[in-house]
């Protein structure tokens, strides 16, 4: 039988308003620290990147769609793997349903990443995704973002990510950016970056975790997202493996457009 504490309902009642009492500080607090994360200053965005995408060759400014505002997600593919991060995948599987809401808040999302378009266009299909995808292969766009890494760098030890030194498992870190162009002049702006924990806020499956009895159910894991798998991949009753540390994806055998930004 399940250990927990069984009550009447008066008593249930009365815990449960002591909680929403606390959920009510939560969301006074929340909106306060989204304010302040409103009123972040700015810094201008004065380096030209270019992305590939389907339609040619495009500009951060043209990124934009006609928006003001820009969300980019920092997509773990690094150059030469055959397939995108396991994790991202899950974080990108909420992206579809709220791109045609945050267009009517004038903000256009979509995700970057360094692998070349054709595969990741490939992978997109796979998955039947539609939000809007791009490379940013052969820029300097994900380094100055801090979310990538060379190989130098991963044998040192540390790498900058989450504004701080720290030990990272891959070349690839995931990562939301936001942007603001200026309607009058086309001058653009970098207001925010946040990784790690900072990505939960994205995930609608974990919103939906925390509200059950077992919670995220991740703390035996050897890393949280040890159970995630890309949406076509799960097993039913599968048993997951307690011990498994992060691996990235697979390298793919054809490495001919990786080797230069390894070093």
């Amino acid at each position: 039988m399940t250990a927990h504490t069984i009550v009447a309902h008066d008593d249930w009642i009365t815990a449960r308003q002591e909680l929403l009492a606390k959920e009510k500080e939560f969301t006074r607090v929340r909106d306060e620290l989204s304010r302040q994360r409103r009123q972040l200053p700015w810094e201008r965005v004065e380096k030209p990147y270019l992305f590939d995408t389907p339609g040619g060759k495009a500009t951060l400014a043209e990124l934009f769609s006609g928006k003001s505002q820009l969300i980019v997600y920092h997509f773990m593919f690094a150059p030469e793997w055959e397939e995108g991060c396991p994790s991202c995948s899950y974080v990108a599987d909420h992206f579809d349903g709220s791109a045609v809401h945050l267009a009517q808040r004038d903000v256009t999302l979509l995700a970057v990443s360094r692998a070349p378009l054709g595969r990741i266009e490939a992978f997109k299909k796979r998955l039947g995704w539609r939000f809007n995808w791009v490379s940013s292969f052969g820029s300097d766009f994900n380094r100055d973002f801090h979310v990538s890494f060379t190989k130098s760098e991963l044998a040192n030890g540390a790498v900058y990510y989450n504004y701080n030194m720290q030990a990272f498992p891959a070349e690839e870190g995931p990562g939301v950016s936001v942007f603001f162009k200026e309607p009058a002049t086309g001058e653009i702006y970098h207001t925010y970056s946040t990784y790690g924990r900072g990505l939960d806020i994205l995930i609608g499956a974990y919103n939906f975790l925390d509200l059950v009895p077992k919670g995220r159910d991740e703390d035996a894991l050897a890393f949280t997202m040890a159970w995630v798998r890309y949406h076509d991949r799960y097993v039913d009753n599968e048993l997951v493996d307690l011990k498994r540390t992060y691996e990235p994806p697979k390298v793919t055998a054809d490495t001919c457009c990786a080797g230069e930004e390894q070093s």
